[in-house]
């Protein structure tokens, strides 16, 4: 009987939905559409697929059903015309299976620049092409909700996932999430903005109860979702695994309706991340729409408290109707015809061009870079020789390729050190050979294994600097959901890869000749200590398959480097201002999601693993190192271009609560490029502890020619200079002098103005998000 109703529910899930089928969902009947619902199928439309079956549930993060490689499905309700919908993760591509069992074509897509690199373009318009691009894929492959962007703030350095999300900053982060979701949403398909709220690390995520002030809350964890809900609207935002001041997030109806639904106004579906939670009911009583993937446990819990008469029905029925509303908008609904062929080869270019947006030049002594197309390049680091193009989980994409270092130079006509080139190529084939029987049991869930670097770095280099120009020594970095970056051999760098820079400098450098180093990181590494051994230093973060071709294109000149850093760079790890954090904690060899998580009771024992204080409040990245005067390596916002660029004529024009800031920006330099314009503001004679700078507007130049000048308009209101009081539960913005100033970065600030707040203003909240009793700063027992 099982095994009936199993292949009953496959065919109303694969059957398509035409009239001739009878269907009767539409846009304007779905009040209509409820009402004849039954409880068991409104229990089944809020649970996702909810089957044992792989085929449809399958394990988290994994379906087989109807597009195979998808996360999940919804439940289908054939005779009322419900069909099923396809969800897939997302944020660097579409994430399906490229190759299907018994079809010989395959179904590889684009593997865009990760999370990270696409805020440090700070240009929405190209983040918006890169939005474009994924929402195409995920209309043609027959997708209907692609789960992405992950806005969540980089409280920390480590967190294994901050590939997938932008900056330490909310406006950063929120804009930028802003302009993907436009971009995707504008191809018909929808986005899951992910993960609310105040998940930041990755170890314990599933029980790990973030312990936030309600002004770090609202000031920093909750308003980069604010932004992106306001100025995009996206279908779906899923909830995080984590607790929230005592209270899962997907169980905290403040959260979800207060807040979320009433103060930022979002009108579409929330779903839970796979797998969060623990108690169905109450999800739906809070107003988490849908529970994915789904399992039968979750379908009679909420059948059964309805009928005791622990869940209202018409809470309920409001999840399904906001289900129903997503399901009318998407492309299998109405009928759409995917091609399975979208033009891959044109979001390859898309790549290739992004990627150069985002490359962060953090020195430059020289004018090292650009080098001519006749420089004789030795290459050294196995990253040059192993590029990684995006990070591990469900952030990752199945690519169709993926082009290194060696074979971007190589195919545009660079000279290589070839004797040197093919060590590393020996080199290369046996790291392979020794890591294949590794990989070959590592789940998609695992952080890549990396080759080691060759051990005598004192003979690999011998006599390179007779044979070469220039040195380029890459250094990579990779990380994975579910595991956090280490201290020591990620943040910092590995002993070999030190042994590896010092020997290449101190042979080049004899020579009079050049060292570039090529950072491939997942986020900040530890530079201070070595930078002065290198002439040049280029992040390129993890961009996407396109990778080796788009540096090649910087190395030589075609384009500039525009990017700025989305988060600052510590001079040790020691000044991060989030020392709660789970820190070098060992390798399980499972996904550590799971550290202490238990489905019955909840722990307090561990700090950071079991409960983690977010002592630092408001001061999180440069919000802590710019108010406590703490040296950074490289500050937030920074990044140098092959231009040279001026900023002058500053304006402040006010009309009411509207204020415009202008500036004329010229490019007094030798090379074309374009340059990042930021705005920040400095209450001068603050009630409260307040952060001496606070990012307020950003705008990127179009590329200018040496000697062109373009005007500059980044525009913002009084309210946007309000701070979080949490004694009164509303946002104030006090009368008083401001500081508005210009720059190229947080710390290169060219030009300010000042200005008088004659009256101030005040807006309460909901006080909807205290911790519950006991939850806020418990110690160790």
């Amino acid at each position: 009987m099982k095994l009936l109703l199993i292949f009953a529910l496959l065919a109303m899930a694969a059957g398509s939905v035409t009239a001739s089928d009878g269907m009767r969902l539409r846009e304007d009947n779905i009040p209509d559409i409820v009402k004849e619902l039954t409880l068991e199928e409104k229990a089944h439309l809020v649970v996702g697929a909810n089957m044992k079956d792989r085929k449809m549930a399958g394990e988290v993060g994994y379906t087989e059903y109807i597009v195979e490689g998808a996360a999940g499905i919804t439940y289908p309700v054939k005779r009322l015309g419900i069909p099923s919908i396809v969800l897939a993760d997302g944020p660097a591509g579409l994430r399906i299976s490229p190759t299907r069992k018994g079809d010989s074509r395959t179904y590889y897509c684009t593997g865009f620049p990760v999370g990270t690199h696409l805020a440090a373009t700070w240009n929405d318009e190209i983040v918006r092409r890169v939005g474009e691009a994924m929402g195409d894929e995920t209309k043609e492959y027959g997708v209907d909700v692609l789960l992405a962007p992950g806005v969540n703030i980089m409280r920390n350095p480590l967190c294994g996932r901050n590939f997938e999300y932008y900056s330490e900053d909310p406006l950063l982060a929120g804009r930028t999430a802003a302009a993907l979701i436009n971009g995707v949403e504008s191809q018909g398909v929808g986005t899951s903005l992910k993960h609310f709220c105040a998940n930041n690390q990755e170890i314990n995520r599933l029980a790990n109860d973030s312990r936030v002030s309600q002004r770090a809350l609202r000031e920093i964890y909750l308003r980069n979702f604010e932004i992106a809900v306001r100025e995009a609207q996206p279908w779906t935002i899923m909830t995080s695994y984590n607790y929230l001041n005592g209270r899962y997030t997907s169980e905290d109806r403040g959260l979800l309706e207060v807040v979320l639904r009433g103060e930022f106004g979002f009108e579409g579906t929330i779903m839970t991340d796979w797998g969060g939670g623990l108690d169905a009911a109450a999800q739906v009583a809070a107003g988490n729409d849908m529970i994915q993937p789904g399992k039968p446990a979750h379908y009679e819990a909420i059948v059964r408290a309805v009928r005791e008469g622990r869940l209202s029905e018409e809470a309920l029925d409001k999840c399904v109707m906001r289900i129903l509303q997503l399901i009318v908008k998407t492309p299998r609904f109405k009928g759409y015809s995917f091609s399975n062929a979208p033009d891959l080869k044109a979001h390859a270019a898309i790549t290739r061009e992004v990627a150069s947006e985002g490359f962060v030049l953090l020195k430059n002594d020289s004018a090292t870079l650009p080098f001519v197309a006749t420089t004789k390049v030795a290459l050294f680091g196995v990253g040059s020789y192993d590029f990684i193009a995006g990070g591990r989980g469900s952030g990752d994409v199945n690519k169709p390729y993926v082009v290194d270092l060696r074979e971007g130079l190589r195919s545009n006509a660079i000279l290589f050190d070839e004797k040197l080139d093919e060590q590393y190529m020996a080199h290369m084939a046996s790291e392979r050979k020794r890591m294949a029987p590794l990989v070959e049991h590592r789940r998609w869930t695992h952080y890549t294994l990396r080759p080691n670097e060759i051990r005598d770095p004192r003979s690999l280099v011998a006599g390179s600097a007779e044979r070469a120009d220039v040195a380029v020594v890459t250094i990579s970095r990779n990380s994975a959901e579910g595991f956090e970056r280490h201290v020591e051999r990620d943040f910092n760098l590995r002993i070999d890869e030190r042994a590896l820079i010092n020997e290449v400098s101190r042979e080049f450098r004899a020579a009079g000749k050049r060292v570039i180093v090529v950072l491939n990181v997942c986020g900040p590494v530890e530079v201070a200590s070595w930078r002065d051994k290198a002439d040049a230093v280029l992040v390129c973060w993890m961009p996407g398959q396109e990778g080796g071709n788009s540096v090649a294109d910087a190395l030589l000149g075609r384009v500039s480097p525009s990017g700025h850093l989305p988060m600052s760079f510590p001079m040790s790890y020691a000044d991060v201002p989030s020392q709660n954090f789970p820190v070098n904690v060992p390798e399980t060899g499972l996904n550590q999601s799971f550290e202490n998580f238990s489905q019955v009771h909840k722990y307090y024992d561990q700090p950071n693993i079991d409960f983690t204080n977010y002592v630092e409040d408001i001061f999180v990245g440069y919000r802590h190192y710019a108010t406590r005067d703490v040296e950074v390596a490289y500050p937030f916002g920074y990044g140098l271009t092959y231009g040279d660029f001026s900023l002058s004529e500053m304006s402040v024009e006010r009309n009411g609560d509207a204020i415009k800031v202008a500036c004329r920006v010229t490019n007094r330099g030798a090379h074309a490029a374009k340059q990042v314009v930021q705005l920040y503001s400095t209450e001068l004679y603050p009630r409260e502890a307040r952060p001496l700078l606070e990012l307020r507007g950003y705008a990127k130049t179009p590329l200018l020619q040496p000697g062109e000048s373009c005007n500059v308009e980044i525009a913002l209101s009084t309210n946007d200079l309000a701070q979080f009081v949490e004694s009164e539960s509303a946002w104030k913005v006090c009368a008083g002098d401001y500081r508005l100033s210009l720059g190229f970065s947080s710390a290169d600030l060219r030009s300010s103005r000042e200005i008088f707040v004659a009256q101030g203003s005040s807006r309460k909240v909901a006080d909807v998000l205290k911790p519950t009793d006991g939850a806020l700063f418990i110690e160790p027992k």
